[in-house]
């Protein structure tokens, strides 16, 4: 499986996919809840950090928070855990 960064920057660099066929499930530790973001609401992806668009206001994203990626629908890529 891709490191989650190697994965946004293959949405976002190749050419054969379309970045609005994706959204990506994050866990938003305030509300204790997976959350929905489109991928076409991503801003910028610097270091350890997506920017988004949420509300008018930038709002940095840590990559770890990233669970899945879903494509149509469909889970393409979700976060191994080790339960150690």
């Amino acid at each position: 499986m891709k490191p989650v960064k190697e994965f946004l920057n293959k949405i976002k660099w190749d050419k054969r996919e379309n970045p609005s066929d994706y959204e990506i499930l994050c866990f938003d530790r305030v509300s204790r809840r997976l959350i929905k973001i489109p991928f076409t609401s991503i801003k910028k992806i610097e270091g350890s950090f997506m920017v988004v668009e949420k509300d008018g206001k930038d709002v940095e994203i840590p990559l770890h928070r990233i669970r899945e990626f879903r494509k149509k629908g469909r889970v393409v890529w979700k976060r191994r855990y080790s339960h150690a």
